[in-house]
């Protein structure tokens, strides 16, 4: 197969959806998990990179560490790990993955749907932990889903394809509810003025830092944004995007070897004097003690 793989400006590999893989050439996977499975022949899972799809996996047994964006989580049986394109994650090197995994393609589902589920939720916590009775109905649409992938048979892509979707949709609702459960998501959840603020911020953190500038491409009045910015998350919307921008200073400083200048650029500071005040006054690190300490 052809390597599809990126690596662009930041260092760290981006690996595709692995389509060729896929029963029937459909834009998800569902199956066991365990050794040798892999995104990409040349993509060693024990070491950090991206994925520009979604992974969802289902633990039979544990425990299991895995890391997404600088926090071990650590899952056991009955346990959910959703991953969501651009995350930078590294599975556990000693820790053996057994249960079933889910991967989605972006665009295989419609808008609708990836709205209704909450597919772009970053706010959310990557692990999920349901009770005996979501547990069971996530178990249940799972399984049905699996039957439903792994039978080329009976019907003609196309109706398989569209079947899938539908399959998937009920699987991806039981998740969403999950992730959703708790009062603090569902307000967040809830709230249109936070949530198509937190969009933005995750589509533009990287060249536009001001509050004023996202209030007027959305429509609202700052003091409006900020209201609603403090109710999701009891932060100011100028925390809430420096946040996102340290998030990613420390993936580039962790992960790639590029320099400490080419790193504040990517994150919006051409001048490396001003990130690295910039990054000290939210971690009380510097850069490139940051970088030393991991390394």
């Amino acid at each position: 197969m052809a390597d599809r793989t990126t690596q662009g400006g930041d260092g760290i590999r981006t690996f595709p959806f692995p389509v060729e893989l896929s029963v029937g050439g459909v834009g998800m996977q569902v199956g066991p998990m365990g050794t040798g499975r892999t995104w990409h022949a040349d993509a060693p899972l024990e070491r950090v990179h991206r994925i520009d799809f979604h992974v969802v996996m289902l633990f039979a047994e544990g425990p299991v560490r895995h890391m997404v964006d600088f926090t071990e989580h650590e899952a056991t049986a009955g346990d959910l790990l959703w991953i969501r394109p651009g995350q930078v994650h590294r599975f556990s090197r000693t820790s053996e993955y057994r249960g079933t995994v889910l991967t989605m393609q972006p665009g295989f589902l419609p808008r609708a749907t990836v709205e209704a589920t909450g597919l772009y939720r970053y706010d959310l916590p990557p692990l999920l932990r349901p009770d005996p009775a979501e547990l069971a109905g996530l178990r249940a649409a799972l399984e049905h889903l699996r039957r439903e992938y792994e039978d080329t048979a009976t019907l003609p892509l196309s109706l398989h394809t569209a079947v899938l979707r539908h399959s998937l949709t009920a699987f991806l609702l039981r998740l969403a509810h999950l992730a959703a459960s708790s009062a603090e998501s569902v307000r967040r959840q809830s709230d249109s003025t936070f949530t198509l603020f937190r969009d933005a911020v995750e589509r533009d953190f990287a060249t536009n830092h001001s509050v004023s500038a996202y209030a007027d491409a959305l429509g609202y009045s700052r003091r409006t944004l900020v209201r609603a910015v403090r109710a999701a998350t009891g932060e100011t919307p100028k925390a809430f995007i420096d946040k996102r921008v340290v998030l990613e200073a420390k993936r580039l400083l962790a992960h790639t070897d590029l320099p400490i200048g080419r790193v504040g650029a990517a994150v919006g500071f051409p001048d490396a004097a001003n990130f690295s005040k910039f990054f000290h006054q939210h971690t009380d690190q510097t850069p490139a003690a940051f970088r030393a300490e991991l390394r």
